[in-house]
């Protein structure tokens, strides 16, 4: 099995990129591996389902320019290849006069990002859009949505597999190792044997930093893993929320807070709180693992992180086993939601390459060794720039790979 490129994961980044080259280089023979029996098993398959508008991110980052470009593209491709979606509009409340500031800085970011139809609301007009929110201000983002990411990774997947035939989807095949292949390009060994590709392109999520150190990257960060649980609203509470809710995130956390969000399915989502997992791929409260606990608790960059923001991380641990905390958090924004109104729902992990200092690693991160591409760190929101993404991993790949330049773009 030789192919001119092969992708390692099949989450919503590593789908994009396979549609994204194989688009444009229809000769190339692609393969995408994924160690799970189906796509979009981890990150993609347990986020909140949002398209991000780009009002969070620092203009001129990659996040922000994927994010807007992506978003309007993924909107597109939905609208396009009838992925279950909804451009419905958030809103984002400040409860408390010292969050005005923090709003405020907000809104300008939003605008240097140049995001269409974002406007200041009073409290009285963020009733107009979720009456049941009490707020003193907020931010209208119209172009804010849901989408349904599985199924738009299937369709990545699917289209690109179209374009050519001897590219091919291999589940449950984990990466095992890399080795050097002595007629040239890489042995990618996995769980159900060798895969051998001319260039390697890494979209390992969780795994991103064990990937890159089996294909001989000296990566000093390590990938570190936030739990978020999420409840969701019973038939009593779900008239409570009509679209996306979202608080004024605190600037000295590095999560956007607790939110609500309607899904594509007509389901209520809130959450997600974020608390450190002793389990990468840990969707329980319980789950464990000896080696990735082993991998964080050994990595100083974890504590610099704890210490750095040791009063929240304890909340959030609070939260995560109350239901009443969880409940009071939400009362912040809807002060009328009552026991009642919420069950327990899903869980998502998030992976955060952090650096040795504690820092998050905010940005995208995206570099080239060798014969690969590494996605080392692509945090949400990853998945609404995905085909943003995958287009900048082509571009990459065109400077660094031996890619056929006189294949012209299909349509």
């Amino acid at each position: 099995m030789k192919y001119d490129i092969v992708i390692i994961g099949g989450g919503i980044v590593g789908a994009a990129t396979f549609y994204k080259l194989q688009k444009k280089y229809p000769e190339l023979k692609i393969a995408l591996l994924e160690k799970e029996d189906r796509l979009a098993g981890h990150q993609t398959g347990h986020n909140s389902g949002v398209i991000h508008s780009g009002l969070y991110y620092t203009p001129g980052s990659l996040k922000a320019k994927n994010c807007v470009e992506g978003r309007r593209e993924l909107v597109a491709f939905a609208q396009e290849h009838n992925i279950p979606h909804d451009v419905c509009g958030k809103v984002v409340v400040a409860t408390d006069e010292k969050e005005l500031p923090y709003l405020d800085k907000i809104f300008q970011t939003g605008l240097k990002n140049e995001i269409e139809g974002i406007k200041k609301i009073s409290g009285e007009e963020i009733k107009k859009h979720e009456p049941y929110v009490e707020g003193i201000a907020g931010i209208w983002v119209p172009c804010t949505g849901i989408i349904d990411f599985v199924e738009a990774t299937n369709k990545m997947v699917e289209l690109a597999q179209k374009i050519n035939p001897d590219s091919h989807l291999f589940l449950n095949h984990e990466v095992i190792g890399i080795e050097n292949n002595k007629e040239g390009g890489k042995i990618v060994k996995t769980s159900q044997g060798d895969v051998k590709g001319r260039y390697l392109i890494f979209c390992g999520g969780l795994n991103a930093d064990r990937l890159a150190k089996k294909d001989g990257v000296n990566l000093k960060e390590k990938v570190v893993g936030f739990r978020g649980d999420y409840y969701e609203l019973t038939e009593s509470g779900k008239h409570k929320v009509k679209n996306l809710i979202y608080p004024v995130p605190n600037p000295d956390f590095p999560f956007l807070g607790v939110h609500f969000t309607r899904m594509t399915n007509g389901e209520i989502e809130c959450g997600p709180n974020a608390v450190f997992t002793f389990k990468r791929e840990g969707y329980g409260k319980t789950d464990f693992s000896l080696k990735d606990t082993w991998d964080a608790l050994t990595y100083k960059g974890t504590w610099k992180l704890f210490f750095k923001n040791m009063s929240f991380g304890i909340n959030e641990y609070r939260r995560a086993f109350s239901k009443k905390l969880f409940l009071k958090t939400l009362q912040r924004l809807i002060p009328s939601l009552t026991m009642d109104d919420i069950r327990p729902g899903r869980a998502g992990v998030r992976a955060l390459l952090l650096s040795e200092d504690g820092d998050t690693r905010d940005d995208f991160r995206i570099e080239y060794h060798g014969d690969s591409i590494h996605v080392l760190n692509a945090p949400s929101p990853a998945a609404t720039a995905s085909l943003a993404i995958g287009s900048y991993i082509v571009k990459e790949a065109e400077k660094h790979f031996d890619l056929k330049k006189e294949v012209k773009i299909t349509p």
